[in-house]
């Protein structure tokens, strides 16, 4: 086999590979459409999270059931983002203070899923309100825009900045922010936050700093639009981290027994996707062994970040394939922004010329029946009316 047919074998130049995504994009929209249906007063995060969690691993177990050593299962944690909490809010069982949703709430809800390390990702935003018209809508609406606009320009030859750009200029128009310095990325085999990647409202010197690269065919990406009504900053509130992920080039010879066991559970039970200090078998024993994998680079933690208290943010989150004949969107519930009031629009021609162009692929009937006109002439010197 050549090195080219070896890379080709792992993307989505593969049929299987591509068939192997879809799966798992297809389990993350019904696991986020049940999440939605139970997002309701008197919930609490933590109850969502688990139900996310547990049906992830309900619906991974009912596929490839033949295939004993295939991993598959969660690729990134359940969350239930409420309000101001921007990203990763997954609680322990054994959490005192949870978010219980209330009358008004805004909640992220976020997950990831697998299938032989080829991984789907989505987030969704549910106004728990019939109120259609306040800030907070300003931030959906803006959200939704972003992530539609990003679907649009995905695609082979186009440059990350665009995207970036686009997304400043959408989240302007609602007088909203996109949470600084947040990235989209792209996802590989086991990789859920691969080489290249978008940035969306950068500092000045992220934006010196973030590398430039251009779409190409076979990728897949996850594109996440987080947007504030405050001013996009992200701040540690001293909520405990509980998602980490580990890190397969890092070596390190652990001195406590307690980490060395959590460490090797992880190993064997997530390799390299992402997972909550819950799912592991005893509680009590990860958070005491997590911190020395942590403090030496072994695994990573992903905090728990936040807006300022008074502010909402909004997020939709997709996961792309960028097929040869246009890119294809695996994941995402359907939003109506015709539902929602706001006094604000997008008013740029471009955006809007964006916006309205056509999503779908492109179909390849034109392309066989040109390609056989062509065969045609070749062979005969006549076209066939």
């Amino acid at each position: 086999m050549s090195d080219s047919e070896s890379d080709n074998e792992c993307t989505i130049a593969n049929d299987l590979v591509v068939t192997k995504y879809k799966m798992a994009g297809e389990i993350c929209n019904r696991v986020l459409a049940e999440l939605v249906k139970r997002t309701q007063l008197g919930v609490t995060a933590l109850e969502l999270c688990k139900i996310g969690d547990d049906m992830i691993n309900q619906e991974t177990d009912k596929v490839y059931k033949k295939e004993k050593d295939m991993q598959k299962g969660i690729a990134f944690p359940t969350q239930a983002n409420v309000n101001n909490c921007i990203c990763h809010y997954a609680p322990l069982a054994s959490v005192q203070n949870d978010f219980v949703l209330k009358d008004g709430d805004v909640v992220k809800l976020d997950l990831g899923v697998h299938v032989d390390g080829y991984i789907a990702v989505v987030a969704h935003t549910v106004v728990l309100s019939d109120k259609k018209s306040s800030r907070s809508i300003d931030a959906l609406l803006a959200a939704h825009y972003c992530a539609e606009a990003a679907l649009r320009l995905v695609k082979p030859g186009v440059e990350n900045t665009k995207v970036t750009d686009v997304v400043t200029k959408i989240s302007e128009s609602y007088k909203c922010k996109a949470v600084e310095g947040m990235l989209s990325y792209q996802m590989e085999k086991d990789t859920i936050d691969g080489k290249k990647t978008i940035i969306q409202n950068p500092t000045e010197k992220q934006r010196q700093e973030h590398e430039k690269c251009e779409f190409a065919v076979n990728e897949v990406y996850a594109i996440d639009m987080l947007i504030s009504t405050g001013d996009g900053k992200s701040r540690d509130m001293d909520f405990r981290t509980t998602i980490y992920k580990r890190e397969p080039d890092q070596v390190y010879q652990l001195k406590m027994k307690a980490s060395r066991a959590v460490f090797s559970e992880v190993e064997k039970k997530f390799d390299t996707m992402c997972f909550n200090l819950r799912s592991l078998d005893d509680e009590k024993k990860a958070k005491m062994g997590i911190n020395e994998c942590v403090n030496h680079g072994l695994i990573t933690p992903f905090p728990v970040l936040f807006e300022k208290e008074d502010e909402i943010v909004a997020q939709f989150k997709f996961t792309t394939l960028l097929m040869p004949n246009g890119p294809m969107r695996i994941t995402g519930l359907n939003f109506d922004p015709s539902a929602y009031e706001s006094e604000h629009k997008i008013e740029d021609e471009e955006i809007n010329k964006i916006l309205t162009s056509s999503a779908s692929r492109k179909s390849n009937k034109k392309k066989k029946k040109k390609a056989a006109k062509k065969a045609q002439v070749e062979a005969t010197g006549e076209v066939a009316e």
